[in-house]
């Protein structure tokens, strides 16, 4: 029985990532990608196999922008990942890695306290002391180590760290080198080595990219989902993947709360009900497709462990609230009035509408 609680993308799906590889024989492949560019997209977006073989569909969105994804890591420039919370941004990240490289495990995180050490390279102290600086005792980033095997290296957050921080990386995407002074020497990349770099531009603490820096990346901007039904489908699809990790019955969330959930996060977000007629005030809080899959799933858990395993209206409202009122002295508001205007006169969200008001 496995019990790893998330499995890296090239071990979950290491099936669909085997039968690509054997059949993708006629394309060609850059010098150190496990798969042709062509088999990446159909790995990521999902299609079938010669042989007839499903493949499932990892990212939902534009074809185009996963191609110039793909394209972009052909050539010498970084990838960017920009957009909000919840654009699948991470996620897309790590399945490229995992069919080019076949590891997806090369990640920094991002944070407001980090330092050049994560992007470059630290040292083992006690080998250090007794030695002095030596190859033995240098401890390799996750950036140097996917340039020493040719590997693609993820950076999550690239701007939540520092600008100082962020500079570091400027010689390593534009040289393909990672200087070491301490030993008079220098890391050289090896082909198949690349960057991608996720970043989140609506963050509080956000630190801007020097423009030296941006030029060494090919920036894709990552849309929200286009509409309702796209959006519902995601959701779905996620939640039946957490569900299984978990080993939550299947069939414990109707679709129908699942669209729902996605009307009321998508009209908050834009401001207006879904068919224009009426204008919303929006809070503050992303209320991205992520944020959605972490209610439903909130409430799954709810429904399974402390109801009749099923989703109902107040399961999805106990976890409703505290999404979108992040802040209650600016939210509160904005999610009272939607109640009242909006939830109050729909005649079959009359259940949602009572326990979402018996839960204040």
């Amino acid at each position: 029985m496995n019990t790893i609680l998330r499995p890296h993308a090239e071990v979950e799906f290491a099936e669909e990532l085997a039968l690509l590889a054997a059949q993708d024989t006629t394309q060609r492949r850059p010098e150190g990608w496990r798969l042709s560019p062509q088999a990446v997209v159909t790995y990521i977006l999902g299609g079938k196999l010669p042989n007839g073989q499903p493949i499932t569909p990892k990212y939902y969105g534009d074809r185009r922008l996963v191609e110039i994804a793909v394209a972009t890591l052909v050539t010498d420039r970084a990838l960017l990942l920009v957009g909000l919370p919840g654009t699948a941004k991470t996620w897309l990240a790590e399945h490229l890695a995992a069919a080019i490289s076949g590891d997806s495990s090369l990640l920094v995180q991002g944070t407001a306290g980090q330092s050049e050490d994560a992007l470059r390279y630290t040292w083992n102290y006690a080998r250090l002391l007794t030695e002095g600086p030596s190859p033995a005792a240098l401890v390799p980033s996750p950036v140097m180590r996917a340039m020493q095997e040719g590997k693609l290296a993820r950076v999550e957050e690239l701007t939540r760290m520092p600008s100082e921080v962020q500079d570091s990386l400027i010689t390593t995407l534009s040289e393909k080198i990672m200087p070491v002074p301490e030993l008079n020497t220098e890391v050289q990349a090896v082909r198949g080595f690349n960057l991608i770099a996720t970043s989140n531009d609506r963050d509080r603490g956000v630190n801007e990219l020097s423009g030296a820096l941006k030029r060494r990346f090919n920036t894709v901007v990552m849309p929200l989902p286009a509409s309702l039904e796209e959006e519902v489908l995601i959701v779905q699809r996620r939640v039946d993947q957490l569900g299984a990790a978990l080993d939550l019955p299947p069939g414990a969330t109707p679709v129908e709360e699942i669209r729902r959930l996605v009307t009321i996060f998508r009209e908050l977000r834009s401001g207006k009900t879904e068919d224009g007629k009426r204008q919303l005030k929006s809070p503050d809080s992303t209320l991205s497709t992520a944020e959605a899959i972490s209610v439903i799933h909130s409430g799954q858990a709810l429904a399974v462990h402390f109801g009749d395993g099923t989703l109902r209206a107040g399961d999805l409202a106990a976890a409703l609230a505290g999404a979108i009122v992040k802040d209650p002295s600016r939210d509160q508001a904005a999610w009272k009035e939607y109640l009242e205007t909006v939830v109050k006169t729909r005649a079959e969200w009359k259940d949602l509408y009572q326990k979402c008001r018996e839960l204040g």
